[in-house]
């Protein structure tokens, strides 16, 4: 006996007990994922952008200005503003490089 799609109960049995084949690729898995942390960058953004400008710069300049700044007494060179500004740039947080 066919069933109304065309198939035999017994086709029907075997397509049921077989396990479903993966439907989402590593791949997709791993994009998804990123899709994901780059929508979370983009809401952290637009969230800083609604801070007041106090809360702004104690959340993203503040912290690594001060670390700078007291490596910067420590070592004291001899062109302090291009040695704070490359000390900056080593230790930004937000270069994923850095950490």
């Amino acid at each position: 006996t066919m069933t109304e799609n065309g198939s035999s109960p017994q086709e029907l049995e075997m397509k049921e007990s077989a396990p479903p084949s993966p439907s989402v690729t590593l791949d997709e898995t791993e994009n998804s994922e990123k899709n994901q942390k780059n929508v979370e960058v983009m809401q952290e953004r637009i969230n800083l952008q609604n801070l007041p400008i106090r809360a702004y710069m104690d959340q993203t300049v503040v912290p690594i200005l001060l670390d700078g700044m007291a490596a910067l007494a420590k070592e004291r060179p001899p062109n302090p503003v291009e040695w704070l500004a490359t000390y900056l740039l080593k230790h930004n947080p937000q270069n994923p490089g850095n950490q």
